[in-house]
C-alpha cells in the first residue's frame, strides 16, 4: 500500500494545475522542439535534439510522479482539529521563540507542500511533530542539533478558504 499523502486544498490544486500544464502545453512545447531539431540532421550529434529528449523525459517523470501523488493524496482543510483549538494539519499557527521572543506565523502542512521559507512546515519535521495537537498558550521544546529550542504557541487558527 502506498503511503497517504496529506495536502492541503491549495496544494492539491497546484498540483492539479502543474499536471494539467505538463500534459498540455508542455508536452506540445517539447515535441514541437524536437520536431525542429530533426529537422537539423544527424541526432548523434545534435545537442537540441538531445537537450529536448532530455527534457521530455524530465517532464515525463514529474506528471508520473504527480499522478502517484493526487491518487494517495488525503485533502484535509484543518477545521476538525479547530473545533477543539488544537494544531492540526492545516492549522496557521503564530509561535514565539523562548528566548529571542521573536514570532512567526507558519502553517502546518504535510512534506510534500512544506517549504520553510515560505512559513509552509511538515507534520513531519521536529517542529512540525513538537506542536501537532497542541494548543494556543502551549510551551513546546524541539530538540535540535544546537540543543533545545522552545516555543509558545502564541495563536492557532484555521485557514480562510
Amino acid at each position: 500500500m502506498e503511503k497517504e499523502i496529506v495536502l492541503t486544498a491549495e496544494g492539491y490544486n497546484k498540483l492539479t494545475e502543474e499536471l494539467h500544464f505538463l500534459e498540455t502545453k508542455k508536452r506540445r512545447e517539447i515535441a514541437e522542439r524536437i520536431k525542429q531539431s530533426i529537422e537539423f540532421g544527424d541526432l548523434s550529434e545534435n545537442s537540441e535534439y538531445d537537450d529536448a529528449k532530455n527534457e521530455q523525459a524530465f517532464v515525463e517523470g514529474r506528471i508520473i510522479q504527480i499522478n502517484e501523488l493526487l491518487c494517495n493524496a488525503k485533502v484535509i482543510d484543518g477545521n476538525g482539529q479547530q473545533v477543539r483549538g488544537r494544531v492540526g494539519l492545516g492549522s496557521i499557527i503564530l509561535l514565539e521563540d523562548r528566548e529571542s521572543g521573536e514570532q512567526e506565523e507558519y502553517q502546518l502542512v504535510g512534506s510534500v507542500e512544506a517549504d520553510p521559507t515560505n512559513h509552509r512546515i511538515s507534520n513531519e519535521s521536529p517542529v512540525g511533530q513538537a506542536i501537532i495537537d497542541k494548543r494556543a498558550g502551549d510551551i513546546v521544546r524541539v530538540r535540535v542539533p544546537q540543543g533545545i529550542l522552545e516555543y509558545k504557541i502564541v495563536k492557532v487558527k484555521r485557514p480562510k478558504h
